[in-house]
């Protein structure tokens, strides 16, 4: 199907500021009443970003936009749309990290608003249970896109043999929403390493992942 042919809105926002969020939601109920095709809604909450260092650096406020865009903005998405995906049944798909499985020290706040957003999208899918809408949780690990350089990271931080593409990721997405699954962490290795870290002592995952990260990471940040 040729672009042109799709019904596309696009309705730009910084999902961080709380006055053009709702002015985005009022935009996109708009379209869904009147522009939108009928059917399922996919909600695809993919927003966010990260920091390297050690905190606070590289600064509170930047913290705060941070847990404000992967965390809050999320939230008020997910409610503020789920009356109309209620009305017509989907999948609200949130976009989480293996950063989520363990304590991350030097991304330290980026690894706990993924690891809200894991516990968050599985609860809420028991919620959802029976209503006609399912919410599922995505884990990818390190991914070609522009996080890295937005975290303050050199280019080429991922090596090609641990990272993904972003369409891998979206086509493993996309096939665990199509087999009904509420977790999927995309990638052998990521779910080699979330399996082993799971059941390991949070102190204990702590130090480990501190000094993976500071030897792979921190030695990249950029100048």
């Amino acid at each position: 199907m040729e672009v042109a042919e799709l019904n596309l809105c696009h309705i730009p926002c910084d999902l961080s500021k709380p006055r053009q969020l709702e002015a985005a939601l009022a935009g996109v109920g708009y379209f869904l009443k009147t522009g939108a095709p009928r059917g399922r809604v996919l909600l695809i909450n993919n927003s966010g970003f990260g920091l390297y260092g050690s905190f606070p650096a590289p600064g509170v406020d930047q913290q705060a936009e941070m847990v404000d865009l992967n965390v809050r903005a999320m939230v008020h998405l997910t409610g503020a749309l789920l009356p109309a995906i209620r009305e017509r049944g989907g999948v609200i798909m949130n976009i989480a990290s293996t950063s989520a499985f363990q304590p991350t020290p030097f991304i330290a706040v980026y690894g706990a608003t993924k690891a809200f957003v894991l516990h968050w999208s599985l609860a809420l899918n028991e919620e959802l249970r029976g209503t006609g809408v399912r919410s599922m949780a995505v884990c990818p690990g390190p991914t070609s896109t522009e996080f890295f350089a937005r975290a303050g990271l050199e280019k080429r931080s991922v090596a090609g043999r641990f990272g993904q593409t972003s369409d891998e990721v979206a086509l493993e997405a996309l096939r665990a929403m199509a087999a009904g699954r509420s977790l999927v962490v995309t990638g052998w290795r990521n779910k080699l390493a979330a399996a082993l870290a799971a059941p390991m002592p949070k102190r204990f995952v702590a130090r480990v992942a501190g000094k993976v990260i500071a030897r792979y990471r921190m030695s990249r940040i950029g100048r």
